[in-house]
């Protein structure tokens, strides 16, 4: 067997395969099972204040609260939820045996904070930041979204000590300039990309659908080539979210220069079996270009010269549509 061990923020993986956050890892009995697999780590399905305050505001309404106790019941909402993700996180940790990894998505910082506060009290061995959000409105400034992420970063560095990684959305101007910002902030890692709500249009019954949920393999090349350039220029581990389907996926996510993945719809699609095909395929596939560890082959296809990237990007582009007949 080869040493298929990586590094990813400052932890110690037995492997590059990380469970990614969602109701797959929603339970500490469903977390021992991908241990079981073989997984290097799981990430937790995401505390969201969002989401807890929307289930107050309809529990409330209910109970027919009064407008006088409903900022009392949603503090109180708020705090049975964090205790409940607390015992997720404790369970877990006993039950898996592997790293796990919390996940919070706030909209305030008071809450990020508190949040943070907590899930490290309870064990957690890291924590991964979900900025998920579209700036829309008319008045926004450029630049004020990535800066948002250097200040919650900020924050969170200063009430806690354990890893932090931040999980970013491709709606960015830089995903590398915005990195090396993270990375002189703390930033344990950086994972491209978080999967945004896919929207949808039904011509017939004129109204709003849902598209495709789960992730296909051609949303690879997007975190591929950023995860490629970013490898390149700034020191910080990358994770690859989004469109590791097989274990050629894997693969390729390391040769661009990534620590790790995070996988999700292959797990939807094909259970725990992935994590263990994947691993005999790894692992045959090191043997036969005779790579006995990750480190021999991480980073081997990134872009080494970030100042040549778009003279490979445009040769490539040319070539490909040149001998397209």
């Amino acid at each position: 067997m080869n040493n298929i061990q990586t590094r990813f923020a400052g932890l110690t993986l037995r492997n590059p395969i990380i469970v990614s956050s969602s109701s797959l890892t929603n339970t500490a009995k469903k977390n021992k099972k991908w241990a079981e697999a073989g997984a290097g780590a799981i990430v937790l399905k995401s505390l969201f204040e969002e989401q807890i305050i929307l289930e107050s505001q309809r529990e409330q309404t209910n109970l027919d609260f009064h407008t006088e106790g409903a900022e009392y019941y949603t503090e109180y909402f708020k705090g049975y939820k964090l205790a409940e993700y607390l015992d997720l996180i404790k369970d877990s940790k006993r039950e898996a045996g592997i790293p796990i990894i919390a996940s919070i998505n706030c909209y305030g910082d008071s809450s990020w904070v508190s949040f943070a506060k907590e899930i490290e009290a309870a064990g957690a061995d890291a924590l991964e930041i979900n900025l998920l959000a579209l700036p829309s409105t008319t008045d926004y400034k450029y630049g004020e979204f990535e800066q948002y992420h250097v200040e919650v970063l900020k924050h969170l560095k200063e009430v806690v000590n354990l890893p932090i990684i931040m999980k970013l959305g491709r709606n960015l101007t830089s995903p590398v300039a915005l990195a090396s910002q993270l990375r002189e902030v703390g930033a344990a890692a950086v994972v491209l990309f978080n999967r945004f709500y896919q929207p949808d249009i039904d011509i017939d019954k004129m109204e709003h659908t849902s598209g495709s949920v789960l992730s296909a393999a051609n949303d690879l090349t997007e975190p591929l080539r950023w995860t490629g350039l970013l490898s390149g220029s700034v020191n910080i581990d990358i994770a690859i979210s989004g469109g590791v389907t097989d274990a050629d996926a894997v693969i390729k996510a390391i040769l661009a220069g990534a620590s790790a993945v995070e996988v999700c719809s292959a797990l939807y699609r094909d259970g725990d079996a992935f994590i263990k095909n994947a691993l005999v395929k790894l692992n045959n596939w090191m043997t036969d270009k005779q790579f006995g560890d990750i480190a021999a082959f991480k980073a081997k296809l990134n872009v080494q010269n970030v100042e040549g990237a778009n003279r490979f990007e445009r040769s490539q582009f040319i070539r490909y549509f040149t001998e397209k007949k």
